[in-house]
């Protein structure tokens, strides 16, 4: 059953649009799409009746794109609906998470696409390690590629060969939360540096950043609850350059920058709900903005170049776009999790560059 919605607010940096289904039109509409097309159907999990939210995708190359899936019992928050003065329209809706679904047996925690969108494998043989993928990462700068799973529910990070055959390292206690050294409480991602030193978001309950050195080893922390420098409410995302370190305060609606020891050096307000950002190697930042279904991309003072995207469940828009990530042949994908897939995105011919996702930035060893 399609979701209907009305018009909506707009923040320091979210234009007003009226939802609409994505399809190319010769005349008249909207351009939802932005500089993309979607590729409608594109995920194909071949699992009767599906209905696991997609949270986190990593693509390694086209024809490996790694996506972390939440039981269909998990708790669901959906945004609040607005009209476009900013009056509440549509509560939030809630459904109560089954505790115990870890133990069924038809969880798929985390799986590998095509690039055609079809299942070539499936992790479950760490079903009984991973509680929720909340973050995928593949270490670009180790000449094995580990993959590195952010467990939120599970308050730890771990590290798995490549194929995915062995699990190399375990950061934090199972199911332990806490704030010290050596526990997280809900993490919800990280971000690797060349040489393995990696940050991570921790994230929905300690509200801080946390630096560990390439075999897991605590290094420093920052941030405290609140809403002034070095304060958060929800640390969902980081990303670094070579110089800084760039922070999703989503419930603060801005990013924070820090450079690599911690100091404050900056904040972008108005970012409404930013769920992940990334670093490009064109010198952007580009981030997933939930509220609005935004995608948005700044240049490195923080201004605003390029911005498309609204809220809807339509092919090509998205309710909570939980991850994102662009493959080495500029595809773009959304983990849109309030409408339990992965969508494809390919570059339209003469797309506008400013609009254009950016690939992750690797930087030099």
């Amino acid at each position: 059953m399609t979701r209907t919605y009305g018009l909506f607010g707009v923040s320091l940096t979210a234009l007003f649009i009226a939802a609409a289904p994505a399809m190319a039109q010769e005349k008249g509409g909207l351009d939802l799409t932005g500089p993309y097309d979607v590729v409608v159907g594109w995920f194909k999990p071949g699992i009767e009746g599906w209905n696991q939210r997609v949270v986190s995708v990593n693509a390694e190359d086209p024809n490996r794109v790694f996506i972390g899936a939440v039981d269909r019992n998990d708790t669901r928050e959906g945004h609040p609906m607005l009209t476009a003065d900013g009056k509440l329209m549509k509560e939030k809706t809630k459904v109560v998470r089954d505790n115990n679904f870890f133990d069924k047996g038809d969880v798929n925690n985390l799986l590998v696409l095509n690039a055609d969108g079809k299942v070539i494998e499936n992790w479950s043989q760490w079903n009984s390690e991973i509680s929720i993928a909340h973050h995928i990462i593949i270490d670009p700068y180790d000449p094995t590629h580990p993959v590195w799973v952010v467990d939120r529910f599970n308050h730890r990070l771990l590290k798995f060969s490549n194929d995915g055959k062995q699990l190399l390292l375990k950061v934090g206690e199972k199911a332990v939360p806490g704030n010290d050294e050596g526990h997280f409480h809900d993490p919800a991602s990280l971000a690797i540096m060349p040489g393995g030193t990696f940050y991570v978001a921790d994230g929905y309950t300690n509200s801080r950043v946390v630096k560990f050195d390439k075999n897991g080893k605590y290094v420093m922390s920052w941030g405290t609850k609140g809403t002034g420098p070095s304060q958060f409410s929800l640390v969902h995302s980081v990303a670094v350059d070579a110089d800084r370190v760039y922070v999703a305060d989503r419930n603060n609606d801005r990013i924070q920058i820090f450079d690599h020891s911690g100091k404050f050096l900056d904040q972008w307000p108005g970012t409404a709900r930013v769920t992940r950002v990334i670093t490009t190697d064109d010198k952007r930042v580009c981030v997933s903005a939930t509220t609005y279904g935004r995608f948005a991309c700044y240049d490195l003072a923080g201004k605003l170049v390029g911005q498309w995207g609204t809220l809807g469940d339509e092919p090509g828009v998205s309710d909570n776009a939980h991850q994102i990530d662009v493959d080495n042949a500029g595809n773009f994908y959304v983990a849109d999790a309030n409408n339990n897939r992965v969508q494809k995105f390919v570059p339209k011919k003469n797309a506008d560059k400013k609009l254009l996702i950016g690939k992750e930035l690797v930087l030099k060893k």
